[in-house]
């Protein structure tokens, strides 16, 4: 069995690019019911955030596997594979372990060492898990992946100054506004990356904070937390003048401010600036209101230069990830290699038994005059000749599964010998790493 990654992250597509690719977490349901049904995918899990859009899937056939899923991606979305296809990227075996390992430690983020993605993986794993298009693999995978991420901000200090996004955008607008103590700041949305806003802005001295969501208790909770005011989302546009700051990160599937908006806040504001930062994909505000005099639209990619600041304080300590990475994936790959080669070796084993057996059984009942001790003299000699017989084989399946290519092992005696399908029993091992 062979674990395959699939898909785009901030360092091969533009938000544009992302958006178009998401997943709604609300509608995840049917496309995690969709991959599981593609030919030679046995398990499959969903990760979508601002970021990154990856499939993770296990299946026997890693060309054919990578294939298919390429194409689900373009046609789910209705996107022209030639457009989408060249913003992909693809892993398979040890690469596959590692880059999902490197994922949920955060070292492959715009920003090393923040803690969201591990949180947004955890949630991906919950949605298959729920609708059932993860198994025994993608589980044992992903709570590895979970313990390696808290063995990683155990173990280094790669999380002890590491920044948000959230936070990213707080630094920018520092840079470009100042001093925030004058300044308001309205959060659309009330998530976690709204929760980390509001935490950094007021750490950065900002006046206050207004919350708006499409749950207004959710936004009345978040508000509360941090001495800010609640606002109603149907009377978003009522308040939004108040705001210097807007930042926005909801799940809405298309804009929610226009440049109308824009252009109407500015005459509200009296022609005094005011700052958007757009964190959501897609985008909760469209492109168009950067081009409205006084009003200034940044996105999750404008944060980059910032974040590409902070990566060069922990090159040190993610060469310190790096190396329990290294070391994590050679006990994963050791797990999932014995889960190939023990159920191999039982089905090769009851193969030849049955073979002997029925053999046995022949000889016997043709065997006139057969003396009494000659049955158990048979049985013994046949099961001599076949122990000595896969004694070979067996130990070089074993052998294979401590980091060799067992794939290669496990294939040809499933074709040499037509062994059955393996994955019911392999369901019902529990096997230790």
């Amino acid at each position: 069995m062979n674990i395959i990654v699939v898909g785009l992250s901030h360092k091969t597509a533009s938000v544009e690019i992302r958006e178009k690719a998401a997943f709604s977490p609300n509608q995840i349901e049917k496309p995690l019911g969709e991959l599981i049904k593609l030919e030679g995918i046995i398990e499959g899990v969903i990760v979508s955030t601002c970021n990154r859009v990856e499939i993770y899937a296990t299946t026997r056939d890693i060309a054919g596997g990578i294939a298919r899923i390429k194409r689900f991606m373009a046609e789910f979305h209705h996107l022209p594979f030639e457009a989408l296809e060249p913003h992909l990227y693809s892993y398979h075996a040890e690469a596959a372990i590692r880059h999902v390992f490197r994922v949920a430690s955060s070292l492959d983020s715009m920003v090393v060492g923040e803690p969201q993605i591990l949180g947004q993986i955890k949630t991906s794993y919950g949605y298959a898990a729920e609708f059932k298009s993860s198994g025994i693999i993608l589980n044992r995978f992903l709570h590895k992946a979970f313990s390696v991420a808290k063995r990683v901000r155990t173990e280094t200090k790669i999380a002890s100054s590491a920044v948000s996004v959230a936070f990213a955008a707080v630094e920018l607008a520092k840079k470009i506004l100042g001093d925030l103590s004058d300044k308001t700041v309205m959060l659309i949305g009330a998530g976690e990356m709204c929760e980390l806003a509001a935490k950094h802005f007021l750490n950065s001295g900002a006046k206050g904070v207004m919350v708006t969501n499409r749950t207004f208790e959710r936004a009345e909770r978040l508000a509360d937390e941090f001495g800010g005011e609640a606002v109603p989302f149907e009377t978003l546009f009522d308040h939004l003048h108040r705001a210097d700051i807007v930042l926005s990160s909801t799940g809405a599937p298309h804009c929610i401010i226009g440049p109308k908006d824009a252009v109407d806040v500015i005459k509200r504001r009296r022609f005094k600036p005011i700052f958007f930062i757009d964190i959501a994909v897609p985008r909760d505000i469209d492109p168009r209101v950067d081009d409205v005099e006084h009003a200034y639209l940044f996105t999750v990619d404008h944060l980059q230069d910032i974040v590409q600041a902070n990566l060069a304080q922990r090159s040190l300590e993610a060469e310190k990830a790096e190396e329990i990475i290294d070391q994590e994936i050679g006990q994963f790959y050791k797990w999932l290699s014995t889960l190939e080669v023990t159920p191999t070796i039982v089905a090769l084993r009851n193969r030849f038994d049955e073979i002997r057996r029925a053999e046995v059984e022949k000889t016997i009942t043709a065997w006139k005059g057969m003396p009494p001790d000659a049955e158990k003299r048979l049985e013994a000699l046949t099961m001599a000749i076949m122990n000595k017989l896969l004694h070979a084989p067996t130990s070089a399946l074993k052998q294979s599964g401590q980091g060799g290519r067992v794939d290669l092992y496990v294939d040809a005696l499933r074709q040499l010998f037509e062994l059955e399908a393996l994955q019911k029993d392999t369901e019902e091992l529990e096997l230790e790493e």
